[in-house]
């Protein structure tokens, strides 16, 4: 029986998927290799790269027009800098996918002669040059994990290409795919050899064209899902596919690992996956942290990295405050939107501020039990301790993040987590521009479920005006969750004005609806 795939290339015998080659404009790539370029494809880890360029590589091999091979390059990556290392790894991997995809000895024969007599900063490309030589059959060269490479080895590399250009395709490779998480002109290598930054695009310029690989759309994750349907009868409710495609916005992985573990938790195939088998798989991913979790996770401490998402969680800039190369970053990481500055979907909004405030929630103390009277969670009582919390130990416990400048709005997250994960689960939303972020917390099950938002906002341009916006947000954001319970936060960031001015409480309305706000 086959099964939703969470590592490696996809096998078709064992996994469900959606055909690799349709996800790209094949015709398009088609075109390229026929015009002999030098292109890049790109995207998020985990994403389906390798198996479209395994794919490519079976299409093209089926035509006995080229001689495509497939070489992947993360050997080479414990090499760091050093090029000698570098090159033995990758030309001694050229050699194995050589004999192993076209049975071709050539390779090998030559490669390590050519190694000691020409050095490692002109092997890679004299290797090329006669392996292409040596048939009349173009070679296409794709090579995988490329921004693995590290410094002056991934300069190497690709300069060496660069050189051999111009004697394409007779003494030089026809094609070459570069596949990696990033274009090669966001690369920053840092050469230790010549001591200063080298951009990607300078080290090879001679790329025409890059390709991003996008995340499914809400047709294909359907697909996905049925086919598991197909193959075994069980059934998805539509609620439940829906919140596949909330949860994910289309992220290969995550549509997959969701998937399966909601299976592996429905283990009656007679029995329907429903929207809440989905939620509680969602939730033991998050907490679980596998490794495309973990990998995401640990990139927010990189500065280009913080740039950008530290502002997104605490909604304090504008998109335009940004600079472009921060942005397209966070892209290609997968962090943000491809056609928007907001995070990529809820599952990484639940992941970003768990992360930041990992180390936090641990040392607060706070029980769940203090606030929970008849299986429901006394809001009001939460929010006062909160408050007295924050008065006397903010200072300490914001200067702990690396996000400094999010602070408080991490320290209540932090402190709701530590309450709420005994019962329920909080679902965020911020963005740039937004000087807010929204949380609501859904507390228990069936008829005794509590939905309670709870919005934060910046002081800013005067306090009365700051409240009066946030209550129509949080109004606003109460009605879409279909909450009765709401309560606004406003951090006030100023230095000059004292405890005593910051801290209060105070009943409003916003429309119809009751909403307790608080000062910090």
């Amino acid at each position: 029986m086959r099964f939703f795939n969470t590592a490696g290339p996809i096998v078709a015998a064992d996994n469900y998927f959606i055909p690799p080659l349709k996800r790209i404009d094949q015709c398009a790539v088609i075109k390229l290799i026929e015009q002999k370029q030098y292109f890049v494809l790109h995207a998020p880890r985990q994403t389906g790269k390798t198996s479209i360029l395994l794919d490519l590589r079976e299409e093209l091999s089926a035509t006995k027009q080229y001689r495509p091979v497939y070489l992947n390059v993360e050997s080479a990556q414990v090499a760091r800098e050093d090029v000698a290392a570098s090159m033995q790894a990758i030309l001694s991997e050229l050699a194995t996918v050589a004999e192993d995809e076209l049975n071709d000895l050539f390779v090998r024969e030559i490669w390590q002669d050519i190694l000691v007599s020409h050095g490692p900063y002109v092997a890679f490309r004299e290797v090329l040059r006669r392996w292409s030589a040596s048939d009349q059959q173009p070679l296409i060269l794709m090579i995988d994990e490329i921004d693995s490479l590290v410094g002056d080895s991934l300069i190497s590399v690709l300069r060496q290409l660069r050189t051999g250009f111009p004697n394409r395709p007779t003494r030089f490779p026809h094609s070459v795919i570069l596949c990696g998480i990033r274009d090669v002109r966001d690369y920053r290598i840092h050469s230790s050899s010549t001591k200063e930054i080298i951009t990607g695009g300078s080290a090879f310029n001679i790329k025409v064209k890059s390709l991003r690989l996008g995340d499914f759309d809400e047709t294909e994750v359907r697909s996905l899902l049925l086919q598991h349907t197909e193959e075994t009868g069980q059934r998805w409710s539509e609620a439940a596919l829906e919140e596949v495609w909330h949860s994910t916005q289309g992220q290969p992985w995550l549509v997959n690992a969701l998937a399966s573990e909601a299976v592996d938790r429905v283990s009656d195939l007679g029995k329907e996956i429903s929207a809440g088998n989905i939620e509680n798989a969602r939730e033991e991913l998050i907490i679980r942290r596998d490794t495309h979790l973990d990998q995401l996770a640990d990139k927010l401490r990189e500065s280009r990295v913080k740039r950008v998402i530290e502002p997104l969680v605490s909604g304090s800039d504008e998109p335009d405050t940004f600079r472009a190369d921060d942005l397209q970053y966070v892209r290609d990481l997968g962090l943000i939107g491809s056609n928007s500055v907001d995070i990529a979907n809820p599952i990484y909004r639940e992941i970003i501020p768990r992360e930041l405030i990992t180390s936090t929630d641990e040392f607060m103390p706070f029980k769940t039990a203090w606030f929970v009277e008849d299986c429901r969670l006394v809001t009001g009582h939460l929010m006062e301790s909160f408050q007295e919390f924050f008065r006397e130990h903010s200072e300490h416990w914001v200067k702990r993040f690396d996000y400094q400048e999010a602070g408080p709005q991490l320290l209540l997250q932090a402190f709701l987590q530590r309450i709420v994960n005994a019962g329920g689960r909080i679902e965020r939303e911020y963005g740039l521009g937004r000087y807010r972020t929204d949380l609501l917390i859904v507390w228990g099950a069936g008829q005794s479920r509590q939905k309670v938002v709870i919005e934060c906002k910046l002081r800013r341009n005067g306090l009365e005006r700051t409240v009066r916006e946030g209550l129509e947000q949080t109004g606003a954001y109460m009605e879409r969750c279909g909450s009765n319970e709401g309560h606004l936060v406003i951090f006030d960031r100023s230095e000059k004005r004292t405890w005593d001015d910051k801290i209060f409480k105070r009943e409003e309305s916003a429309g119809e609806r009751h909403v307790t706000v608080w000062g910090m």
